[in-house]
């Protein structure tokens, strides 16, 4: 199971990515394995020195009762002390932000891909949208061999 965040290579340029864990309840798991999430809107922010995701929405679980979890609540991101101080310092200094790429399950642990992403401008969105036609009417000749 895997959800992939596929705005943010639309809407950012991805200058470094990392892999960290999140801590979850029961409920939040069981919707994950049901792949009722959604990472669109959903970014990092890091306050004390520790890092949260905020804006993720894991839907309710449908069979859990008065133990179901708030949709949309901040969660603790997990990482190395060192990793957050070189994190926060690129985030202060250079204006980027911190976007989850991926959701996926390794070795029964969730985890999330972070990227360290600086915005892009329109007309940067506009030379990605022409990157990727050229890419695809290149794909379409080969497949058909035109020339």
């Amino acid at each position: 199971m895997e959800v992939v965040n596929r705005q943010a290579k639309y809407n950012y340029f991805i200058l470094e990515e990392l892999e960290c864990g999140i801590v979850l309840t029961g409920t939040e798991i069981k919707s994950i394995r049901d792949g009722k999430v959604n990472l669109k809107d959903s970014y990092a922010v890091i306050r004390n020195h520790e890092v949260y995701l905020l804006n993720t929405n894991i839907s309710e679980y449908t069979e859990g009762n008065i133990f179901n979890h708030d949709p949309r609540r901040s969660r603790k991101l997990l990482l190395h002390k060192r990793e957050i101080l070189k994190l926060e310092s690129k985030v202060n200094q250079e204006g980027c932000t911190l976007v989850p790429l991926k959701l996926y399950f390794n070795k029964n642990k969730v985890k999330i891909l972070l990227g360290l992403c600086k915005g892009k401008k329109t007309f940067d969105k506009r030379e990605t949208i022409k990157e990727r036609d050229l890419k695809r009417e290149e794909e379409k000749n080969k497949k058909y061999n035109y020339k």
